[in-house]
């Protein structure tokens, strides 16, 4: 009985199943956030979210039957059991806010889809390296905070009059949003200011967070070099064991 409810879990069509019921499950919870279709439609998407909730808890009690202890050791089985759970805790009165968790279940595509997963495992791969250039990321924007504050602090106190508005204001530079209007009205009393936002600029913005892809990129091609090297010593297992 185990060996066939393995086998039914492992299988292609059930996991497309799996799949398309998250996706309908994702897009119920979407069309309850529009008032008029909840007054039309409500009970309908209450049951299809009731549905796809016990569909999501047979799943993994089926798992847990299947792989026993092996279950916890599996952190991907962690994360869907975690969703899961939230789903079934209560969602009224101080727990209101769980409700709106609700639509974390469609975090579960992560597990369930094989390429979503070699994503989600290079980015966890990579954050010991990222964590090296997040530190360089706010050494740099502190430094020109400071130096932004004292020089055009006066000028323009609405963005630069401390050092918490300096921060947001090169923040909000760093990300490209509307620098062009910020560095002009500070050359309007600070012809020279645009040496200051260039540099700023391309220490951020073409040097630490092309880092950032760099790591990120590294960390897929090794997740995809061990992937293709556990597929050939499976290979290699099978062909010794044919011979």
């Amino acid at each position: 009985m185990r060996e066939r409810t393995q086998a039914i879990l492992a299988h292609q069509s059930f996991q497309r199943f799996i799949v398309s019921v998250i996706l309908i499950n994702a897009a119920t919870l979407g069309l309850e956030t529009f008032p008029a279709v909840v007054e039309r439609h409500g009970a309908l998407l209450t049951v299809i979210d009731h549905v796809a909730l016990y569909i999501f808890a047979a799943e993994l009690l089926a798992k847990i039957y299947v792989e026993r202890l092996r279950f916890v050791r599996d952190p991907w089985n962690i994360f869907d059991f975690a969703i899961v759970a939230i789903a079934f805790a209560p969602s009224s009165g101080g727990l209101s806010v769980l409700g709106a968790l609700r639509i974390l279940r469609a975090l579960r595509l992560l597990s369930v889809v094989p390429s979503l997963r070699r994503v989600v495992s290079a980015l966890l791969r990579a954050m010991p390296g990222m964590s090296s250039i997040v530190v360089l990321l706010a050494l740099v924007l502190y430094v020109a905070a400071v130096m932004a504050t004292k020089l055009y602090g006066q000028t323009d106190p609405e963005r630069f009059g401390s050092l918490p508005t300096s921060l947001f204001t090169l923040f909000q530079t760093m990300t490209g949003d509307d620098w062009g209007n910020i560095a002009r009205d500070v050359m309007v009393q600070h012809p020279s200011a645009w040496i200051f936002f260039t540099v700023f600029i391309l220490l951020c913005t073409f040097v630490v967070l092309n880092l950032f892809m760099a790591v990120v990129v590294n960390a897929m091609d090794e997740e995809n070099t061990e992937e293709l090297a556990a597929i050939e010593d499976t290979t290699a297992h099978t062909e010794r064991i044919l011979e």
